[in-house]
């Protein structure tokens, strides 16, 4: 199997304007639709997951869907744990995370796609419950990754919709 080239570009433009890929409009998701967006955008990949070829990857460059569903899964871990913190942290800063050390650390390609079908709904539910509920001024609470950008609750959450909906479309599907 090929080794995946490192993914270099900095996505935090898809938290300003439309991705001309999956066509996901940041400036159209208001904060009280985050956390039914992770769910709507998580459910698919039970689908995926049941594929014949969920671990063919389509290139040799290309992530397989099933390493795709691993990533979706840690993603939606990962910015659980950043709305938490930047919620109990005034300036909270957390590093900047590289998905490709963790999909060879992790061992995506060798994961069970019936044990990830069920980790993503548990993960998906996480990441939905830290954004249920938030009102007023907690969508404004900032958090610094450790390259220099800058979020806020709401725009994490829009940066972290695109993420799951890219992926989906990465993998042949539309929500």
């Amino acid at each position: 199997m090929s080794e995946i080239v490192p993914d270099t570009k900095d996505w935090t433009w898809t938290v300003e304007k439309a991705c001309p890929d999956c066509g996901f409009d940041p400036l159209r998701v208001q904060g009280t639709d985050i956390a039914s967006l992770v769910t709507a955008y998580t459910k698919p990949w039970t689908d995926v997951l049941a594929r014949p070829d969920v671990a063919t990857r389509p290139a040799p460059t290309t992530w397989s869907p099933l390493e795709y569903a691993c990533h979706v899964r840690d993603v939606c871990d990962l910015f659980a744990a950043r709305v938490r913190l930047m919620l109990d942290e005034d300036g909270a800063r957390f590093a900047n995370w590289d998905q490709d050390v963790t999909a060879v650390e992790s061992r995506y390609a060798e994961q069970s796609p019936s044990a990830v079908a069920s980790e993503i709904p548990v993960a998906a539910e996480r990441l939905s419950s830290a954004y249920a509920g938030l009102s007023g001024s907690e969508w404004d609470r900032r958090g610094l990754r450790s390259n220099g950008s800058e979020f806020t609750v709401l725009t994490l959450g829009r940066y972290g919709l695109h993420d799951l909906r890219h992926h989906l479309w990465d993998v042949g599907v539309t929500p």
